[in-house]
């Protein structure tokens, strides 16, 4: 099934709703290639807005579900995936969580050749690093108010998938 304007404003069920984006997004952009952050990141940038948004925040929303933010650069150490997920956020209207991520990216930016550094080696060397850094030390406040944020509902930052298609069907639709 097509996700097209029709069948989001029809979708009277938001479940239904929100598994038609997930299966958009997993046949636009397999999982297999989100290791590949070049072509992860030409096929993100080819979707509409709103899908390109969704896939952006998507491993953040993961990110604080497992760990924290600084775990999350860790894993994501590129500039243009961190720049996707604050223009993401934005744009699925997730101000607050916009804020703290762009908060956080400020934080990291004086260790970000650290952590790409670090990340060349072992995954190891980032936790040996991490653990108890700094940097660790600096994010703490904004990872509480991050899960603060995500924990005000059942599905964390994808909760705004739904709620943005419903008012921007226009800017989700293939």
């Amino acid at each position: 099934m097509a996700l097209t304007e029709a069948f989001i404003r029809e979708c009277a069920d938001d479940e239904a709703l929100f598994r038609a984006l997930a299966q958009e997004l997993s046949e636009r952009i397999p999982r297999e290639l989100e290791w590949d952050t070049e072509d992860h990141l030409a096929r993100m940038r080819a979707l509409p807005p709103g899908l390109r948004a969704m896939v952006a925040i998507y491993q953040l929303d993961v990110s604080m579900a497992l760990d924290d933010l600084g775990w999350h650069f860790g894993n994501w150490p590129d500039r243009g995936l961190r720049e996707e997920t604050l223009r993401g956020l934005k744009e699925l209207e997730a101000d607050e969580a916009a804020e703290i991520f762009e908060a956080a990216c400020a934080l990291v930016e004086p260790y970000w050749d650290t952590i790409v550094e670090l990340r060349k080696g072992s995954f190891d060397d980032f936790a040996d690093w991490y653990r108890d850094s700094d940097l660790d030390k600096a994010l703490a406040p904004l990872n509480e108010r991050m899960w603060v944020f995500c924990g005000r509902t059942k599905s964390g930052l994808l909760s705004y998938w739904v709620s943005y298609a419903r008012k921007y069907p226009e800017r989700v639709a293939v």
